[in-house]
């Protein structure tokens, strides 16, 4: 699939601009426990996926740079000297956000050709757009020779999200998907921005997504209320963040703060505890163990954080009477998108075809189910 893909992308290339481009794949990611803990200074555990974006890339002799999207066969083109945030810009915003991002850091850029394309599902959770982001910032320093890091490239890519989309996002979605490694998870730290790589043998397990293919309106204004609240804690324990809180710190003020409150914040603490134990279960090949720790997490995301939906509490509920899974729970912000599943290999097909079912017969609407891999990070694709 990929390596249609990459033919598809080179081809539109040469056709479009005929020239032979240079090629980077840039791919999603998941993340199999950790939610809502990065911006909390805290610790995730993600993967970068084998699905991903492909850019291809090269000089342009015209006196202004273009970009087109395969998937939507829509194209930019736009003057190096005057970049701006588009209103609704969607995709166009992201290509000029990096491109302003790096011109920041005194680096040369001439006029450049491009086209990307991608198979990452839209909306599902996997972080297309850091994707695109860092498959952008990558070709443009392997064509102009930046001599940019790769740290130095998620900041662009984290810092054009900031400033030309407007989502205030945290690190974990360009780190994974850029310094991903094959058949490996990253235990990051997000305060230090520093990863250790856990080499993962699911044995007799796959990975499986099922995307709800909502996202209710809630998420947002939820999000923020969110962080609100962690702030308001961090500030009454007088800490960084809540990553230096203990559950005897936060019991500790329990009579000054709501119940509710009280048990969003354990939630964090606790999400936090529980990627130190997926890592440990990793490198003691306790795929079960794993398992557990994803329903867990999902509990806590449900009853104490509550940023679930029906839809994710629904599909994760499917899974616990079923011998072949040993572990679901909704993966990303919440209020729709992935449901991320530990399914013995063998049997995707037969769960695949009852879930889709059970899931249109309760919402009237249907899920989409993703089978994925854990794969290497951004990479110059050799021809």
């Amino acid at each position: 699939m990929k390596d249609r893909l990459i033919l598809s992308i080179k081809q539109k290339f040469i056709s479009k601009f005929n020239s032979v481009p240079i090629l980077v794949f840039s791919p999603g990611r998941i993340n199999l426990i950790g939610e809502h803990t990065d911006y909390n200074d805290g610790f995730v555990f993600p993967a970068a996926i084998d699905k991903g974006i492909v850019a291809a890339i090269h000089y342009s002799d015209e006196h202004f740079s273009s970009v087109i999207a395969y998937d939507v066969n829509e194209q930019l083109d736009f003057s190096l000297e005057h970049i701006q945030s588009l209103k609704k810009g969607g995709w166009k915003n992201y290509v000029l956000g990096v491109v302003a991002e790096i011109r920041k850091k005194d680096k040369h850029l001439g006029n450049f050709k491009l086209v990307f394309g991608g198979n990452i599902p839209i909306g599902a959770g996997l972080s297309s757009s850091a994707a695109l982001e860092n498959s952008i910032v990558y070709s443009l320093n392997e064509l102009f020779q930046l001599g940019l890091t790769k740290k130095e490239m998620i900041a662009i890519s984290q810092k054009a999200e900031h400033n030309y989309v407007g989502v205030k996002c945290g690190i974990m979605d360009q780190y994974a998907s850029m310094f991903g490694v094959k058949n490996s998870a990253l235990l990051l730290d997000c305060r230090h921005i520093k990863a250790t790589n856990f080499k993962i043998d699911f044995k007799d397990y796959d990975i499986l997504l099922i995307n709800t293919n909502v996202k209710h309106s809630l998420a947002e204004s939820v999000y923020n209320e969110r962080r609100a609240t962690c702030e308001k804690i961090v500030s009454l324990l007088n800490i960084k963040s809540l990553r230096d809180a203990s559950e005897i710190d936060l019991l500790s003020i329990k009579d000054q703060i709501p119940e509710e409150d009280y048990q969003k914040v354990l939630y964090v603490i606790q999400e936090n505890q529980r990627v130190f134990e997926a890592s440990k279960a990793v490198q003691n090949n306790d795929i079960k163990l794993l398992g557990k720790l994803f329903y867990d997490s999902h509990h806590g995301l449900q009853h104490q954080y509550q940023v679930s939906c029906d839809e994710l509490d629904f599909l994760v509920e499917a899974t616990k009477d079923n011998d072949t899974i040993i572990g679901a729970r909704m993966m990303g912000s919440g209020f729709g998108g992935c449901t991320i599943n530990l399914i013995k290999k063998g049997d995707i097909l037969d769960f695949s075809n009852f879930i889709k079912e059970a899931f249109k017969n309760k919402f009237k609407t249907d899920c989409n189910i993703y089978n994925v891999n854990l794969s290497q990070g951004t990479y110059l694709i050799k021809s």
